[in-house]
């Protein structure tokens, strides 16, 4: 094999031919990068690891490049759609290969070639909406040029189509055909039209997952599926305590288990530092297999020094964000419009209410895990994802590797939701492999996930309006006493405080004259991190059940008050992520759809229930609708309706499986999920105390309704699950008159009633 591709022109897009005439056609960057990690299957014998979008083998085989983190959003399938859109060629002829991550020096300068691989905040579509468009574009535009020059015309003569390029004279030649010569052209020197909307066959059509039979049939290999050779496997036992650290240890017994390998300390991150490393202090149990591993945890004897928050609770938390929010003093100002004060003077009616939300881990079905090996001259990382790049940055800082000598690949996660944003356990893995001189294979259990996470945050919300002699909302207080998101974060050390816990210009900022956001600060040793629409599940409950409180105490309407609220048709700024507007006429219109299925204005005396509920998030708008009813102590969810608007549907079925995942979700979320801290240590261990939602409380189906828009697309992974809680919480007073203001709703509903 050749490790030289022979290719050295910088351009916007790459390409190169391997031994059995395949194109390559690859993002921007080095045109030379031969070295990179794509199956060398798909290579030939000529060129080793040439990264790669786009591949055409002579046959009309085409292979395409998905570069985003699969965490269960469909990437694997909607971004190699963008490319293939543009290519021309058949989808039904296509097979799609996960890149691995595709760290690069550019100029000197840290870079991907493969673009974002990033997979948080619903950005996968919106930002590969142009440049992997341009990437099938640019192929497409090669193989036509190869074409033309074989048959000695001009480019702007010919068309494609379904993997052909096509002579007015009737006259085609199979891109498979083409390969060749398109490889041996000279790239564009800027990037190639796309094609008019008007044009698409692929988007917007509903599309399979790729990979979906093999998940169904138990092929696809997830993170915790891959080992490698000589590879050991490695459980850690934790301090249960936050903050707290190993004392002594007496691993006598865990060593004598027949497997174990060797034990091996970990020591937690600084007191006061961000959390960059592991997240919590622990021993390591190494062993020749899983059953070993833990059988020699289990025989650990160790004494866990407690903490600074050893008399931390979630009973103390509530009480101090209460007192803050009494004494109503030294809050700080996100936002303030008009004179709230003057409003509360003039009101004709007030109403007031807080709300908590709680904890929450992620809980994802695939708990964290990595298996690593490290060698003088690199390392390989193989792991379930969101965030390979801070993989990257953990592993050169902990070996002082070059970031371009390590190798990671990106299986298949089996969920997310934020929590793979995080690389504590990629730094286990290293500082364990480097003691153990071997490859390490970490493994995390159910109760390792839940009682170390980096979990929501805490809060309670103190809400108040002012309304006017027509009963319109005239002024609108929101205070939130939480603890920070931003504590001991990384990279987040200059973000406000209130980053995460409250928006400045969410609903309904910009729409009421007199407003005021205040936020009060609560300290804890709990770990935060982002979960799942992070900011939003955690105050669209509040929000959305508040307007249907103030609405229901004056005898309103609940969906005519926010239809007012948003008023006429119009684009307002919004800073937050989504932003750079928040148009309140598509907001309108997904709460009137939403209405209108679920039979909003119908008048009912069946012992039926209907709440509804709307939110803006991350750029996209939605709407819920919950019809409920009480069969003895049991909540029967009859009808579950959400209406999205995301601008351009790329793939209709992924997004309407997203959407009804989310709506699951916030469903289980909402009625059970709630994590609790007492004498510093987290008390849900397992599913048993950490409940999702059965298949028998579920809605029978989730009727989703997407809106067909022109504007540019934005993702689907978190829109569908923001506006639940209120909406299933509106439902339930609608049903049994019960106005819940704590979360979860279960536990309350049965104390209530």
């Amino acid at each position: 094999m050749s490790g030289n591709s022979g290719i050295s022109r910088r351009r916007f897009l790459q390409f190169g031919l391997t031994a059995s005439g395949a194109l390559l056609v690859g993002f921007h960057g080095r045109a030379d990068a031969a070295r990179e990690s794509v199956p060398p299957e798909l290579l030939g014998d000529d060129l080793t690891r040439l990264t790669a979008f786009v591949m055409i083998e002579r046959d009309n085989r085409v292979v395409i490049g998905a570069r985003g983190c699969e965490i269960g959003q469909g990437v694997i399938t909607s971004l190699p759609m963008l490319i293939v859109e543009e290519l021309d060629i058949e989808w039904t002829k296509v097979r799609v290969i996960q890149l691995p991550y595709g760290y690069e020096l550019i100029d000197g300068k840290p870079g991907n070639r493969y673009g974002d691989q990033f997979a948080g905040g619903s950005t996968s579509i919106s930002t590969g909406w142009k440049d992997l468009r341009e990437a099938g574009a640019t192929a497409r535009w090669l193989l036509v040029r190869a074409a033309a020059d074989a048959w000695a015309t001009k480019p702007e003569s010919l068309q494609t189509q379904a993997g052909h390029v096509l002579h007015a004279d009737g006259r085609r030649l199979s891109y498979g055909a083409l390969a060749r010569t398109a490889a041996a052209l000279t790239p564009p020197s800027t990037p190639v039209a796309t094609k008019k909307p008007a044009d698409f066959d692929l988007i917007g059509k509903p599309t399979r997952t790729v990979d979906g039979r093999s998940i169904v049939t138990g092929q696809t290999r997830y993170g915790m599926d891959e080992m490698l050779s000589g590879a050991l496997v490695a459980v850690m036992l934790r301090c249960p305590y936050l903050g707290g650290s190993l004392e002594s240890l007496d691993d006598s017994e865990a060593r004598s288990v027949p497997g174990v390998r060797d034990v091996i300390s970990i020591d937690g991150p600084p007191a006061d530092g961000v959390f960059d490393g592991p997240l919590a202090a622990g021993v390591a149990v190494l062993a020749d297999n899983t059953w070993a591993a833990l059988q020699g945890r289990n025989a650990l004897k160790p004494v866990w020094k407690q903490g600074p928050w050893a008399d931390e609770s979630s009973a103390r938390l509530s009480a101090r964000a209460n007192a803050l929010l009494d004494g109503n003093t030294d809050g700080i100002e996100v936002r303030i419009d008009g004179d709230m004060a003057q409003s509360r003077k003039q009101a004709r009616h007030s109403v007031s209410a807080r709300y908590t939300v709680p904890f929450l881990a992620h809980a994802t079905m695939e708990p964290p895990g990595a298996l690593i090996e490290l060698r003088k001259d690199g390392a390989l990382l193989i792991a379930s994802m969101q965030n390979p790049a801070g993989a990257s940055r953990v592993i050169s800082r902990l070996t002082g590797l070059a970031r371009e000598k390590i190798e990671i690949r990106l299986p298949r996660s089996g969920g997310g939701f934020g929590r793979r944003l995080q690389n504590d356990f990629v730094a286990e893995a290293v500082l364990i492999a480097q003691q153990a001189g071997k490859p390490v294979k970490l493994m995390w259990t159910r109760e390792d996930d839940l009682t170390h996470d980096f979990y929501r945050p805490f809060g309670v919300h103190a809400m108040s309006a002012t309304l006017d002699r027509k009963n319109r909302v005239a002024g609108w207080s929101h205070r939130c006493a939480a603890t920070s998101r931003t504590w001991r974060a990384e990279g987040m050390q200059d973000d406000p405080v209130w980053t995460g816990t409250l928006e400045a210009d969410d609903f309904p900022a910009g729409l009421i004259d007199d407003l005021e956001k205040i936020y009060y600060p609560i300290e804890s040793g709990m770990p935060r991190g982002w979960w799942r629409a992070p900011l939003h599940t955690f105050h669209a409950f509040a929000v959305q059940s508040f307007i249907d409180e103030i609405a229901f105490e004056v005898r309103r309407d609940a969906v005519t008050m926010r239809l007012e609220m948003l008023g006429e048709p119009r684009e307002i700024p919004y800073s937050g992520h989504g932003g750079p507007q928040f148009d309140t006429g598509r907001m309108a219109n997904v709460l009137k759809l939403c209405a209108e299925k679920i039979r909003w204005s119908e008048k009912r005396n069946d012992g039926r229930g209907i709440g509804i509920a709307c939110h803006f998030t991350f750029g996209g708008y939605s709407a819920h609708a919950f019809e409920t009813s009480m069969q003895g102590d049991r909540l029967v969810i009859h009808r579950a309706v959400c209406v999205v608007d995301v601008g351009r549907v790329v793939n209709p079925m992924g997004l309407e499986a997203q959407i009804m995942g989310g709506t699951i979700d916030g469903i289980s979320t909402a009625l059970n999920l709630e994590i609790t801290v007492k004498a510093g240590q987290v008390q849900q261990k397992n599913f048993p105390d950490y409940r999702l939602l059965k298949m028998a409380d579920a809605p029978a189906r989730v009727e989703v309704h997407i809106v067909e828009s022109t504007r540019d697309p934005v993702g689907g992974g978190e829109m569908g699950i923001a506006s639940v809680a209120p909406a299933l919480a509106n439902a339930i007073f609608a049903t049994t008159t019960v106005r819940i203001r704590k979360l979860p709703l279960m536990p309350e509903l049965m104390r209530m009633l």
